[in-house]
C-alpha cells in the first residue's frame, strides 16, 4: 500500500462542513443541515455524522445521504486502542453504515469512549495518557479500522479539562499519526484546552509537529468555568469561540498543507448565530489561499 502522504492526494477537498450526532436536530432552536445549505451551500459542503451504532443514523443524516451530498463519519463509540472493542457485529454495523453514507474517511476522537464493556448511551469521552507506551496500541487500531472498512481513519485529538502523561499533545497525535501511517483531525478547540490545562501558549508545540498530515480541523465554542479555583473550558459547541480557538485555527490554516475540510461545529444553535462563524472561517481559509 502506498505511504499516506502519496494516499493523501486521492482525498477529496471538502471546505467548510457541519456536524450533526442522533438527534442532534430535535433540540429547540438547533441547526438544520440542509437549510443551512440551502440557504448557505459555501457552509455546508458536507455534513459530519457523529455515529453510536446502537443508535444509528436519524432521520437528518440519512436525508442528507439520500440526496447524495458529501459526508465524513465521526465515530462516537471505539476506543482504538481496545482490541476487543472490534467485535464483528460491531464492525459490520460500521461497514453498514459506511455504504449509507458514503464517507470520504473515517475520524473521531481517539481517547476512551466508554469505560468497560461498549454500552448503549455510554458515552464517556477522556483523552488518551499522553505516553510513549500509548502510541502503539492506538496506531494498531487506526490500522485495524482502515483495513476492516477500506477508509482511511484519522483520529482526532479529545477534549479534557486534565491531561495524564508527559508528552506534549501534538507530539503524542505526531507519534501515533507516524506509526500508523495515518492522517490526522486537529481539533483546534479542543488544543486549545490542551494548552491552557498545562500553563502553555496557543501555539507551543507547533514548531515540530506533522502538518503534513492534516487532514481536517475542528472549531467549536467553549464555555469557560471556575469553582473552588479550579478553571476548565466546557466543549460546548456553542457560538463563543475562545480567541485560542482562533489563533489555533488560523495558524494551523496555514501550516496544514494536504488540509481538505474544516468542521465548524455548531449543531445547537441557528443559522442566524452559527453564520459569523463561518464567515471567520472562510476569510482565514481565503488567507490561506492567497498567502
Amino acid at each position: 500500500m502506498p505511504g499516506f502522504l502519496d494516499r493523501v492526494q486521492a482525498l477529496p477537498t471538502l471546505g467548510l462542513g457541519v456536524s450533526t450526532e442522533y438527534g442532534a436536530g430535535r433540540a429547540d432552536g438547533a441547526l438544520d443541515p440542509a437549510a443551512l445549505r440551502r440557504e448557505h451551500v459555501d457552509y455546508a459542503g458536507f455534513l459530519e455524522v457523529g455515529v453510536e451504532i446502537v443508535k444509528g443514523l436519524d432521520g437528518d443524516a440519512r436525508a442528507w445521504a439520500e440526496q447524495g451530498w458529501a459526508t465524513t463519519y465521526h465515530f462516537l463509540d471505539i476506543n482504538l486502542d481496545e482490541p476487543e472493542d472490534f467485535d464483528d457485529a460491531w464492525l459490520d454495523a460500521v461497514r453498514a453504515t459506511i455504504e449509507l453514507l458514503r464517507p470520504a474517511w473515517l475520524c473521531g476522537d481517539a481517547g476512551l469512549w466508554h469505560f468497560g464493556a461498549r454500552d448503549r448511551g455510554h458515552m464517556l469521552l477522556l483523552p488518551p495518557v499522553l505516553e510513549p507506551e500509548a502510541v502503539a496500541p492506538m496506531a494498531e487500531g487506526i490500522v485495524r479500522l482502515r483495513e476492516a472498512t477500506g477508509c482511511e481513519v484519522l483520529p482526532e485529538n479529545p477534549p479534557g479539562a486534565a491531561f495524564v502523561g508527559e508528552l506534549h499533545l501534538l507530539e503524542f497525535f505526531a507519534r501515533v499519526a507516524e506509526a500508523a501511517d495515518t492522517g490526522l483531525l486537529l481539533d483546534c478547540a479542543h488544543l486549545a484546552m490542551f494548552q491552557r490545562a498545562r500553563g502553555l501558549a496557543p501555539l507551543a508545540g507547533f514548531g515540530d509537529f506533522a502538518w503534513d498530515r492534516v487532514v481536517e480541523l475542528h472549531i467549536a465554542g467553549g464555555r469557560e468555568h471556575e469553582r473552588d479555583g479550579l478553571a476548565w473550558v466546557e466543549d460546548d459547541h456553542g457560538v463563543a469561540v475562545l480567541p485560542d480557538t482562533w489563533a489555533i485555527a488560523e495558524a494551523a490554516i496555514a501550516r496544514a498543507s494536504n488540509l481538505r475540510a474544516i468542521v465548524v461545529e455548531c449543531e445547537r444553535n441557528s443559522i442566524a448565530e452559527v453564520v459569523p462563524l463561518f464567515e471567520r472561517a472562510r476569510a482565514l481559509l481565503a488567507g490561506r489561499e492567497e498567502a
